[in-house]
C-alpha cells in the first residue's frame, strides 16, 4: 500500500509485536493468555481503572464469556472486550 501514511503518535515497533503469553489465576485456576502488547498494556490500565487486580478483571471478562452459547477464546474476548470497553469511554467524553 503506498500513500499510506501512519497516524502521528504510533510507535509502530510497540504496535506490531508479537503476542506475549502470561500466566494469570482465575477462580483459583491458572490459565495462560496470550495477547500482543497493547492488549496487555490496555487490560493492565483498564484494571488499574477499575481499581481491580489484573486477574480480577480477566475473571470478570471470562465469567461473562462462559455465559455465552458458543464462548470464544478467552484472549479473543479480550480484545473484543478492550475494544467496546474503549468504545464506550470515548462516547462519554
Amino acid at each position: 500500500m503506498t500513500g499510506a501514511s501512519v497516524p502521528a503518535g504510533i510507535d509502530l515497533p510497540g504496535v506490531f509485536s508479537g503476542p506475549v503469553k502470561r500466566s494469570i489465576t482465575i477462580a483459583g485456576h491458572q490459565t495462560s493468555i496470550s495477547l500482543e502488547p497493547p492488549f496487555w498494556s490496555a487490560l493492565e490500565q483498564a484494571a488499574r481503572a477499575r481499581g481491580l487486580p489484573l486477574s480480577a478483571l480477566v475473571g470478570a471478562i471470562d465469567a461473562l464469556r462462559v455465559k455465552q452459547p458458543h464462548p470464544p477464546n478467552l484472549a479473543s474476548t479480550i480484545r473484543c472486550w478492550l475494544l467496546i470497553a474503549s468504545e464506550n469511554l470515548s462516547q462519554q467524553a
